[in-house]
């Protein structure tokens, strides 16, 4: 189980990003984080995964994420690894360092995301896309029970997202437990179990899958309902 409590992170000269963010995710759910740009997405995923610091608790099983590194793992669009380093020698070095990663796993991965032909690459030189389906490689194989994962659509084509997707609704994550911080709303609506919507930084709304599922309406608009969404405003600035 994950535990937020009440979470803080304000930047020097940027002001108060995270205010009294709380919430708890029982394990196994896929929960979507959404949220304009600039809403502190992102910082939140860091601040679970203790990689910043900040005000408040984060507590996986009771214990703070500097004391299970191996049970979470977060994954970036602009990755983790070493620029310097092949897909094969970042695996070999995930190998040393995390004891339940599985290079069968982590090789299936790189050649379904399509980098088989670039394993002797160096990872510094790969497109966008490519890094982004390498960091999901290796994320998917540490053998984590948390994954938080920041926009993994980043870079990634139709095709990319479609084949994304399946392998999610295919049991590829094995009963972990995921938060995704993510724009493709519509794309991911039937993924999720549930959504957490941040709004000037802090939880706007907290909606479970059945609340759109049976409401007859679509993640997109109860998003948009939560969030104020005008849909005819961009008519002021059409008409005089």
């Amino acid at each position: 189980m994950i535990e937020v409590k009440n979470v803080e992170k304000t930047y020097p000269g940027t002001g108060r990003v995270l205010t009294d963010v709380s919430f708890t995710i029982p394990d196994g759910q896929i929960v979507g984080l959404l949220g304009r740009n600039g809403v502190g997405k992102t910082t939140l995923l860091k601040r679970m995964a203790g990689i910043t610091g900040g005000g408040g608790q984060v507590l996986y099983d009771g214990r703070p994420p500097e004391k299970c590194r191996e049970d979470v793992a977060f994954l970036s669009g602009d990755g983790t690894f070493f620029p310097e380093m092949t897909p094969l020698e970042y695996g070999e070095f995930l190998c040393g360092f995390y004891p339940r990663f599985d290079r069968e796993r982590y090789t299936r991965l790189l050649d379904f995301f399509e980098l088989g032909l670039s394993l002797r690459q160096r990872a510094g030189s790969f497109s966008k896309g490519q890094k982004t389906r390498l960091e999901l490689a290796a994320g998917f194989s540490r053998g984590a029970r948390y994954l938080l994962l920041d926009e993994p659509f980043s870079g990634k084509d139709v095709f990319s997202r479609k084949d994304f997707l399946k392998l999610l609704t295919a049991g590829l994550t094995k009963g972990e437990t995921l938060v995704i911080s993510t724009h493709d709303v519509e794309e991911m609506e039937n993924i999720f179990d549930r959504v957490i919507l941040l709004q000037y930084g802090g939880v706007k709304a907290d909606l479970m899958a059945e609340e759109w599922q049976e409401g007859g309406v679509s993640l997109a608009d109860l998003y948009a309902d939560a969030m104020g969404y005008d849909p005819n405003r961009y008519r002021e600035f059409l008409e005089p």
